[in-house]
């Protein structure tokens, strides 16, 4: 689901579910907008034209790396899915006002940290994942390179040549084609700021 956050004065922010918005809806937009059949897009993902169509009727909760194989075989980002969603906003989001992203399968957020609208070259994204939160079943790749920076909690950092433990603190980046799969294993959340080309 792609939300709003609710501004509460002298209170913690706290999403609004009235201004929710489907990522099914978010991603017919954007198929439709860059013309891909839902056809075309399964055979790009690798994924089934079921699992595509139950996705955009919000049946299926894609994980973190299938939601960015679909937003690739798109030709689009996954900050593009909240541009779809939002018209139109200012250039400073306040904590109050990020769009939120809600994968359950991966037990994973994702915010914006930028306005998908002024034609930034960077997509910086706040991704919280919860306890036993995960970004796939296997390694997974990006066509894009990726810098990562912990800003809470510890996350396991599964390559191809072994598994590193990242802490609050710690920074990686990750080149475009490489392997990779995000695990927190720990009680508690684990947030991570990532920022990746347009």
């Amino acid at each position: 689901m792609i939300s709003k956050k609710n501004q509460v004065s002298n209170k913690s922010p706290q999403k609004s579910h009235s201004l929710e918005q489907s990522l099914g809806d978010a991603l017919r937009r954007l198929r439709e907008r860059e013309r891909v059949s839902l056809r075309t897009l399964a055979k790009k993902c690798g994924f089934s034209p079921s699992f595509i169509s139950q996705v955009e009727l919000n049946q299926a909760s894609p994980s973190l790396a299938s939601l960015e194989r679909i937003a690739a075989g798109i030709g689009v980002t996954l900050g593009d899915f909240f541009h779809a969603a939002e018209h139109s906003g200012p250039e400073l989001v306040r904590l109050s006002q990020r769009p939120v992203l809600q994968s359950g399968w991966s037990r994973s957020q994702i915010e914006s940290l930028g306005n998908p609208g002024i034609g930034s070259r960077l997509e910086p994204l706040l991704v919280t994942m919860h306890c036993e939160g995960t970004s796939g079943k296997r390694l997974h790749t990006s066509n894009k390179e990726q810098f990562v920076m912990i800003m809470s909690g510890s996350v396991m950092l599964d390559l191809e040549d072994g598994t590193q433990e990242l802490h609050q603190g710690d920074a990686i980046t990750i080149p475009a084609g490489t392997p990779h799969r995000w695990e927190n294993k720990g009680t508690k959340d684990v947030q991570l700021i990532k920022i990746t080309p347009r």
